[in-house]
């Protein structure tokens, strides 16, 4: 038998919580539910956060290249031809590899690793309704540019984005689900494909067929355990685009509302994927297909009074990841740790496709084949010169620089993160212990020689905390 084919499905905002199968009754998504049936879902999957308000820049960066967050350059706009991408790594070792929907690190790094693609957007949000998008372009050089407003920073600017034309009245979840059902069925070659289908949903603007929209009612919605209507503290993101789509202080009905249309994108979504699924089956090539479902980042939507994913609560570092395929066990969940920069070695494992020397992802084909076998016993996160955390299997430490805030939660008794310990004083050595991993965590991942580690770091002092 041929090397499996690889379809890879990325959700844009999609938290991990909010698949049917996965201990959310709330929400309706059969098809994602199957995919948990027939593969292994992992429950504790993460981004490192980011180095950019534009979550999704660096953690698609971090995805693509395999690479820990302060090793990829430019906060992830654009990925250097020394980090080599993982559609070039399987395009190297004789895939057809195939680029659809969202690409948000340069048209170079896109031309690297797509031998051909459709319906490509550069870009981070957009009209779903009106999408730019782009034929592809062999030479990466995507000459026709549209100027848009680009303001996930406390002021507003114009960027320009590339574009040759516009998919005006189709809803980019069916606009993208549709190219990849046409590549699935027109497939016609003996090499194995490498298909990467990059959503655009549920990000905002959140817009769906009126269908799907009218299965939540937002007054039958219930608020979450760890709703606010404001942080308890300010840190500095109280400005970006993301938070000010609802008000302050957060209304209840509002919060309400945004969580069904949320809800409503992702089923939307859920069915768009389904077509492709049911394709993937009708030509005959699902058994030799491994199937990746993950998503770029968390989202709050309410949660901790906030609304974006520029925070370290769980709901927004966490994101959905199933796989399904030959190689991994059917019906089955992994809770270790895992970053999404860890699927690109994985995929290369599992299809035996040589690791390029610049991944830095560790593999999960052993925790695949042994259900307790090791993986990764803490993490690390980073989101530009504001934050700085650490979790264990139990506990996490979230430090602040601008204010100069301390938080310290039980996880295991505290999931919703709402109980800070930091200050009890049966909590310093723990406090204490943390504060010396993330000293090493520092270190290892080259923290403090970034230009924001290097600011974040003159103003937080971990002996003197």
């Amino acid at each position: 038998m041929n090397k499996p084919n690889i379809l890879f499905l990325f959700a844009d905002d999609q938290r991990f919580d909010t698949i049917g199968a996965l201990s959310n009754s709330r929400i309706m998504t059969p098809n994602m539910d199957k995919l948990v049936a027939a593969g292994t879902a992992f429950t504790h999957a993460h981004i490192p956060s980011g180095t950019s308000a534009a979550i999704c820049m660096p953690s698609r960066a971090m995805l693509h290249t395999g690479r820990t967050l302060f090793h990829i350059q430019n906060e992830g706009q654009e990925i250097p031809p020394e980090h080599t991408t993982m559609g070039e790594a399987f395009g190297q070792a004789g895939y057809r590899t195939f680029g659809i929907g969202k690409w948000h690190n340069g048209p170079s790094a896109f031309s690297r690793s797509f031998s051909d693609g459709k319906s490509i957007f550069f870009g981070g949000m957009w009209d779903h309704w009106n999408v730019p998008l782009n034929h592809y372009d062999p030479t990466g050089t995507y000459d026709n540019e549209i100027p848009f407003i680009h303001n996930h920073r406390q002021s507003n600017h114009a960027m320009n984005t590339h574009c040759d034309y516009f998919s005006a009245g189709k809803h980019s979840s069916e606009l993208f689900s549709q190219c990849a059902v046409d590549y699935i069925q027109q497939y016609d070659s003996e090499d194995p494909f490498f298909l990467y289908v990059a959503y655009l949903a549920p990000h905002d603007p959140r817009s769906m067929p009126k269908k799907f929209r009218e299965m939540y009612n937002p007054e039958d919605i219930k608020l979450p355990v760890n709703f606010m209507e404001e942080h308890p503290f300010l840190f500095g993101v109280e400005n970006i685009r993301d938070e000010t789509l609802a008000p302050y202080p957060r209304p209840e009905a509002e919060i309400k509302q945004h969580i069904a249309e949320y809800y409503a994108m992702i089923t939307h979504l859920d069915s768009e994927i389904g077509r492709v699924l049911e394709a993937l089956e009708q030509s005959g090539k699902a058994d030799n297909t491994i199937v990746v479902l993950a998503g770029d980042n968390g989202l709050a939507v309410g949660r901790h009074g906030l609304m974006g994913k520029q925070n370290h609560y769980e709901h927004s570092i966490r994101v959905p990841f199933v796989m399904r395929g030959p190689g991994v066990p059917a019906g089955q969940r992994r809770s270790q740790f895992v970053y999404l920069l860890d699927i690109f070695p994985t995929l290369c494992e599992l299809t035996g496709t040589s690791i390029s020397e610049s991944v830095e992802g560790r593999s999960l084909v052993p925790v695949l084949s042994q259900p307790d076998a090791p993986h990764r016993d803490t993490l690390f996160f980073a989101y530009t010169d504001s934050i700085r955390s650490v979790k264990n299997d139990r506990y996490k430490l979230i430090e602040y620089a601008d204010t100069r805030m301390t938080q310290l939660f039980d996880l295991q008794e505290d999931p919703s993160e709402l109980n800070n310990l930091y200050g009890n004083p049966e909590a310093a050595t723990l406090a204490s212990e943390l504060r010396q991993l993330l000293a090493r965590y520092r270190d290892e991942w080259n923290d403090r020689d970034h230009r924001f580690g290097q600011s974040f770091w003159s103003k937080v002092d971990l002996e003197q905390a």
